[in-house]
């Protein structure tokens, strides 16, 4: 069985930051009944990806956020009229979508980690998929 995918919004604050989704998801697949398969999470956002990290040190997110604007800083060389071009290489490198397992009704998740939604052009209002397929 396959269930609809299920979208919410998420309300970014700042140009970058990393939004925690465990609550969401853990919701999403409660409300599913579904107690084995895998959770598909994917972002329709060329300047917003997912990811799984660590939860527990907040340095953790700050470094994430230092290193990726060090990699890829916005230029003035940068030819991309919404002058956002960085963030479209930050959303390159780290993805749209995570996949997850599901087993005993719950994601399996490292002792610290969370699934993030991660901003690199906001604040934006965003949208998130969730497709859960049980098997």
């Amino acid at each position: 069985m396959t269930t609809n995918a299920i979208e919410f919004q998420i309300k970014t604050k700042k140009k970058q930051e990393f939004v925690f989704l465990d609550s969401q998801l853990e919701e999403i697949l409660d409300q599913s009944g579904v107690q084995e398969g895998i959770m598909l999470v994917y972002c329709p956002h060329t300047t917003g990806g997912i990811t799984i990290n660590e939860n527990a040190d907040p340095d953790v997110r700050r470094d994430l956020s230092l290193g990726l604007n060090e990699t890829f800083p916005n230029k003035e060389a940068y030819v991309h009229m919404e002058g956002n071009s960085d963030g479209h290489m930050k959303s390159s490198v780290v993805g749209a979508s995570e996949t997850l397992i599901i087993s005993n009704g719950h994601l399996i998740l490292g002792t610290w980690q969370s699934v993030y939604f991660c901003e690199f052009d906001g604040p934006r209002t965003r949208t998130v998929y969730v497709k859960i397929i049980e098997g």
